[in-house]
């Protein structure tokens, strides 16, 4: 089921697969530009079926344990920043609304006393189940700056909530949202997700229209991908054959395209639609090449000509930081071509395309060969251009990963 798998995006989350089509190029970083902070919260009451990102149970060892670690990685990293400004902030997790609102506080605090704290107002996402959102977080989120939630909603339909193992029901996630929404939260993002074991067409369509009539302002959805070390991998075989057809999970893309269309939530990435001024600003620098530094275990950062990943366990994380030593336990260097090949992919996702010109300024004049590979798109109808500017077709956008596979 290739034609959509392309779409699966997790809100603000760079995952092993995402971050192996970052860009690399060390301009970005000598100049002084904006800068985007994703703070990796590892906690979970419960992992879901289908979770691969790492996550662990919570309890106030292992806060304390993380907080205590998080800090030492903060004073080391803190100084990257000189020069440049924060323009995005972005919890994910795991599970962020289980961190105790002390803790919170205080990692805020280390961001807002950098010398990279911008005077100007800019994203900082939380990610937060809807059974954890009450009148006080929501109020506390606020006081400490926070302007952006990003809910893990997953569908509207209680049955398939428990076959991912979620522990909210439909309602409570309905609420969770408008309970937000009254305490004052404009910018609210819920994700879906679809092709799922079970679901049918008419399920999706109600969770689509149920989802228009929220007061959200950006959406992300993506499709379900059954990855090793899940629950669900381990029945996989009795999983697949619960899925959707192509058909039907290319009409519930459909679907969900013109729908939230005519609700004023336009389709801007692959997989991300947002009313007018809201698209994510932490996302979008993904897609444009941003650098960004992840901190916690397990998080990604793209800095200097590198790309790196911070060791998947809580307890060796804390101990590398504790004895002086780096969390880091992968990183990559790209060359100049394979560089320019993986930006030039990732930022086709947006659907306003890439100005070639721009691009070709700000990262190097693209090499004969790809020029090639994109001619061969374009007589293949994958791509689309208009004066300067590279686009995905309508057959591009459903076949990006084959799109991406002939860039990179």
């Amino acid at each position: 089921m290739t034609t959509i798998r392309s779409a699966i995006v997790t809100d603000g989350v760079v995952d092993s697969a995402t971050i192996l089509v970052m860009m690399t190029s060390g301009e970005n970083c000598k100049r002084k530009m904006d800068v985007s902070l994703y703070i990796h919260v590892p906690f979970c009451s419960k992992k879901c079926h289908y979770c691969h990102f790492y996550v662990i149970p919570q309890n106030s060892s292992h806060h304390d344990l993380y907080f205590h670690s998080l800090k030492l990685e903060w004073e080391r990293i803190e100084e990257r920043l000189n020069g440049h400004k924060i323009s995005s902030i972005y919890f994910g997790g795991g599970t962020p609304s289980l961190l105790p609102l002390n803790q919170l506080e205080q990692i805020l605090s280390w961001c807002k006393a950098s010398t990279a704290w911008p005077e100007k107002t800019f994203e900082i996402t939380l990610e937060a189940n809807p059974e954890d959102l009450t009148k006080e977080k929501l109020e506390a989120y606020q006081n400490l700056g926070i302007n952006r939630l990003s809910m893990g909603v997953q569908c509207l339909d209680d049955a398939l909530l428990e076959t991912l193992g979620r522990q909210h029901d439909s309602k409570k996630a309905i609420d969770a949202v408008y309970l937000a929404r009254e305490e004052g939260f404009e910018n609210i993002s819920i994700d879906l997700m679809y092709d799922l074991p079970g679901q049918s067409l008419q399920s999706w369509k109600h969770s689509i229209d149920q989802a228009c009539l929220l007061p959200i302002k950006h959406l992300s959805l993506y499709n379900l991908t059954i990855e090793p070390h899940t629950a669900f991998y381990k029945k996989r075989v009795e999983l697949q054959a619960k899925r959707p057809s192509d058909q039907d999970s290319l009409q519930m893309l459909e679907y969900a395209v013109e729908k939230l269309g005519e609700a004023e939530l336009h389709r801007y990435e692959i997989s991300a639609f947002a009313r007018e001024g809201y698209i994510s600003q932490h996302n979008s620098g993904y897609w444009t090449g941003r650098p960004f530094l992840g901190l916690g275990p397990s998080a990604f950062s793209y800095w200097e000509k590198k790309r790196y990943r911070n060791v998947a366990k809580l307890h060796a994380y804390a101990r590398h930081l504790e004895n002086e030593e780096s969390p880091i336990d992968f990183s990559e260097e790209l060359e100049e071509e394979a560089s320019l090949r993986e930006l030039l992919a990732i930022h086709l996702r947006l659907l306003e395309g890439v100005d070639l010109p721009a691009f070709e300024k700000r990262w190097g004049n693209l090499p004969l060969t790809i020029k090639q590979d994109i001619e061969r798109l374009l007589k293949e109808a994958y791509m689309k251009q208009s004066e300067e500017k590279l686009q995905l077709s309508e057959q591009g956008l459903l076949y990006y990963d084959h799109v991406a596979s002939e860039l990179i």
